[in-house]
């Protein structure tokens, strides 16, 4: 008899050499016995088991084996089939498929560019029109910020983040993640060494938006149903302000003097623009749409251009992406036709491209900045939620 707990039969695993050894999503040792792979030891049928999961998420296409990286690669979390997708934006294919665990969400690169770091949550799917009362209940097993080795493409070790996080930031040394814990109105401090939570702040209701200032002295936290960003200060882990913002605020974007915070607000078309010197609302830029859609925009996620004069800002069921000038507090244009709820969005090294995570079109799009035109749509399946480029 192993002296280790048998592997469930539902998540990804790896082998680690012993016979019949393997380690779980959250890098615990389990044991998978010979089953119906007619391999030679239990060992070997850890590794084939394993390698038919990678193969059966890759689809009839396949997967390529990973090789020596010779441009930039997007990562994409899939919410549904809870994989992320790696995404050549050059060739616009899908190149690998990585399992790593339940509703992978938020996505962050490590400061070295080695590790992918992803949200992942064992709370059931819910979200408009659905009776959550008669969801399953949570599988709190499941929650964690899962790391993933990009040169293997393999998730290596699941960490403690707090329960159901959905996103979450870095510090600027890359020694901590802040994460968001919507159930429970907290945000957990997570030190990467380790691998284990150091701290829990009380923050408003159902936080969602994580964003470390630039220069590391703050991180906010927007609270969906208190319509405001919690200040904290990362240094002594204490809140220094509540800010009012829009109703739903989503994502949070820093100028890159880390004075200035841009807050998307779902509900209100609108973006706060907040003084982060002061903690103080400084303005509110409503988001137009030059298609109109029945809906209209819905403010979600952010990225800033890489010289800092830009910010991108997806509309969800708007279908485009507002276009901000970051000085003049104003858009300056909208980007029509991007995919259905685009969410996720992240920018090219030299700011030519935008890509953007789109749920309900199933894929993921590769926009040229100068034209505004949506060069190639890359098909995903499932529920594209978060993106990630990584040079």
């Amino acid at each position: 008899m192993p002296d280790v707990a048998r592997c469930a039969d539902d998540v990804p695993i790896r082998p680690i050499g012993e016979a019949g050894r393997c380690l779980d999503p959250r890098g615990r040792a389990c044991y998978k016995p010979w089953v119906s792979i007619r391999s030679r030891s239990a060992g070997h049928a850890c590794a084939a088991l394993a390698a038919l999961a990678l193969a059966a998420s890759c689809g009839a296409r396949g997967c390529a084996a990973p090789s020596a990286r010779s441009g930039p690669l997007l990562y994409a979390s899939d919410e549904d089939t809870g994989v992320v997708v790696v995404v050549d934006p050059g060739a616009a294919t899908v190149v690998a498929r990585i399992p790593v665990g339940k509703r992978p969400r938020g996505l962050k690169l490590s400061r070295d560019g080695k590790l992918l770091y992803v949200a992942l949550s064992g709370s059931p799917r819910g979200g408009p029109g659905i009776d959550e009362s008669k969801l399953p209940a949570p599988d709190r097993n499941a929650d964690g910020i899962g790391v993933i080795d990009l040169a293997t493409r393999t998730l290596v070790r699941t960490i403690e983040s707090g329960t159901d996080p959905e996103t979450f930031d870095l510090s600027p040394d890359g020694k901590s993640l802040y994460v968001s814990n919507e159930d429970t109105a907290e945000l957990s401090v997570v030190d990467l060494a380790s691998g284990t939570v150091r701290a829990h702040v009380r923050v408003g209701n159902e936080p969602e938006g994580v964003t470390t200032a630039p220069d590391g002295k703050v991180v906010l936290v927007a609270s969906e149903r208190d319509n405001e960003v919690t200040a904290i200060n990362t240094q002594t882990l204490t809140v220094v302000a509540h800010m009012p913002t829009g109703p739903r605020p989503r994502s949070i974007a820093f100028t890159q003097d880390s004075r200035t915070a841009f807050v998307t607000n779902e509900t209100a078309a609108s973006l706060t623009v907040l003084d982060a010197t002061t903690f103080k609302p400084a303005g509110e830029i409503k988001i137009h749409l030059d298609s109109p859609m029945p809906l209209g925009p819905r403010p979600m996620g952010t990225v800033l251009s890489p010289d800092g004069k830009l910010l991108y800002v997806t509309t969800g069921r708007g279908g485009s992406v507002a276009v901000i000038d970051a000085a003049t507090r104003q858009q300056v244009r909208s980007i029509e036709g991007v995919g259905d709820r685009p969410w996720g969005i992240a920018v090219s090294a030299d700011g030519a491209q935008l890509y953007t995570a789109n749920g309900s079109s199933h894929d993921l799009s590769i926009i040229n900045v100068a034209t505004g035109n949506v060069d190639k749509r890359v098909q995903l399946g499932g529920l594209p939620w978060g993106v990630v480029f990584a040079p």
